[in-house]
């Protein structure tokens, strides 16, 4: 059976202390088969890349995610403090991302399954739903030997449920920024002394979320996009000696964001900056302070960014940043860093089967599909471990490329793992016969560099969604009706 190399079980070691010595086994042993497995990741295919086929203690390991006593926040603190010691240098500042994915679900035992806003599939105002799980992700951005991008690492997850879930579960129902703030909190509880950097989009743009950042000792820095009709204000005015009444908290209101973008006395400056994809791109912007308000709460004060393309080729956008003293292009370049979340949930749908998970009981629920974005750093920080400065990259002839992506990290640690088996066992020389290279290469190939991309077919959306509908009606499903909502849970 495939195990993992010295460096790496010290690696997993840190996570012993918060798991039973049974489970921490077990689920060292279920790793390595997770890592292996080439297509959708359950526990039976983990069981099958480890060749554990006809293990007559199978249960075992689904216990693991349905019963096992363990606490997955705990796990979360483990991982973050391992990739911090693992990929940043002492002192670094903790670039943070929020977002929230959509794992589509038509199970009807899924107690958080629910209808959710698609925003893949929003354009406009055409608003598009889905039914499934909403999480809300947090990923630390960390620099790899192997590429000149930053790689966003998950660790931790957490069910963003919406409110007709809660009211069915009745649980307590938070929005987004709320979670975000829960979530920010406890960080800072893990990480009282590091500078961190709260990066998320227009969802996060939350008076309250920002009252929270500028709130602790230490405060956390917030950048996230600003409604064009954001209501800002100046500072208040100095107070007037011996007045009377209550110190006002904001001044004259300023004009909007909207105004000074059509404003032809609007003073922007050029600048280049790294942009999407490594480039390079030539922008206009304009930045100041002021004091965002609503009514409800004290104001915020902050810096906003209006950032515009000479080309026209994008609409003008607003940034924003909880710490008035933080540069314009730092903003931006903050901002712009924050697609690599993006990446990193596309590779988990092409290379570790998100969306593909089996399980249908309240405590697999909240524990999988946490466990499977972990599982994504994981693989990230052992090879960090196996290969500090260099890693194969997967070249051919009509296709060459620079940096690693995440299939070859991926590869790698097979590699390491199928090089752990030994073969002392196989025949005599006498008996042996030459093995082409080709045929080795090819081998490798398909061991290590194998993988599912779940099809991305609207016929089967459709499928799946009126097989659902079908199900809530109480009609009779046929096999091929039943197959199809099967394999789109």
């Amino acid at each position: 059976m495939p195990s993992f190399p010295p460096a790496i079980v010290a690696l997993l070691s840190v996570f012993a202390n918060a798991l039973t010595e049974p489970t921490f086994n077990k689920s060292v042993n279920l790793l390595a088969g997770v890592i292996l497995a080439p297509g959708r990741r359950t526990i039976a295919s983990a069981l099958r890349a480890l060749g554990l086929a006809d293990d007559p203690h199978f249960t075992n390991y689904h216990r693991i995610l349905n019963r096992a006593q363990w606490f997955p926040l705990l796990l979360s603190k483990l991982l973050l403090a391992l990739i911090i010691r693992v990929c940043l240098p002492a002192g670094a500042p903790l670039l943070l991302v929020v977002d929230e994915t959509i794992e589509r679900r038509w199970a009807r035992k899924i107690k958080y399954v629910g209808w959710v806003r698609d925003p893949v599939r929003s354009v406009g105002r055409k608003v598009a739903i889905t039914l499934g799980i909403r999480w809300q992700c947090l990923t630390i951005l960390v620099p790899v030997p192997w590429s000149q991008r930053l790689w966003a690492l998950p660790f931790l997850v957490i069910p963003a449920l919406p409110p007709k879930v809660n009211a069915r579960l009745k649980k307590r129902h938070h929005s987004l920024p709320e979670w975000a703030s829960l979530l920010i909190t406890r960080i800072r509880r893990w990480q009282p002394d590091r500078d961190i950097v709260l990066i998320g989009d227009g969802t996060y743009a939350s008076l309250s979320l920002a009252r929270r950042c500028q709130g602790f000792s230490h405060p956390v820095r917030l950048v996230a996009h600003l409604r064009l009709d954001a209501r800002l204000y100046a500072p208040p005015p100095q107070p007037v000696p011996g007045k009377r009444g209550r110190k006002p908290q904001k001044g004259a209101r300023l004009p909007s964001l909207a105004e000074r973008i059509v404003d032809p006395a609007t003073p922007w400056t050029d600048a280049t900056v790294p942009w999407y994809g490594g480039e390079k791109k030539a922008i206009q912007f304009v930045s100041g302070t002021a004091l965002w308000h609503r009514s409800g709460g004290a104001p915020v004060p902050l810096r906003w960014v209006i950032v515009r393309c000479p080309d026209e080729t994008l609409p003008p956008k607003a940034l924003f940043c909880t710490d008035p003293s933080v540069s314009a292009i730092q903003i931006i370049a903050w901002f712009i860093v924050r697609w690599n979340i993006e990446v990193t949930i596309e590779e988990m749908h092409a290379h570790l089967g998100f969306e593909t998970q089996r399980y249908w009981s309240e405590r697999a629920s909240e524990r999988t599909t946490p466990c499977l974005f972990g599982l994504f750093s994981l693989v990230v920080l052992m090879a960090k471990v196996l290969y500090p400065h260099h890693i194969a990259v997967r070249q051919a002839a009509w296709y060459t490329k620079s940096d690693a992506t995440f299939i070859d990290v991926l590869a790698a640690v097979r590699c390491a793992l199928w090089r752990s088996v030994n073969y002392n066992t196989s025949c005599s020389q006498a008996n042996s016969a030459p093995i082409p290279q080709e045929l080795i290469s090819s081998l490798i190939e398909i061991a290590c560099y194998s993988t599912w991309k779940w099809p991305k077919s609207r016929t089967r959306e459709r499928i799946a969604l009126g097989t659902y509908r079908q199900v809530r009606s109480g009609n009779l499903l046929s096999e091929r009706a039943k197959r199809a909502a099967g394999g789109c849970a």
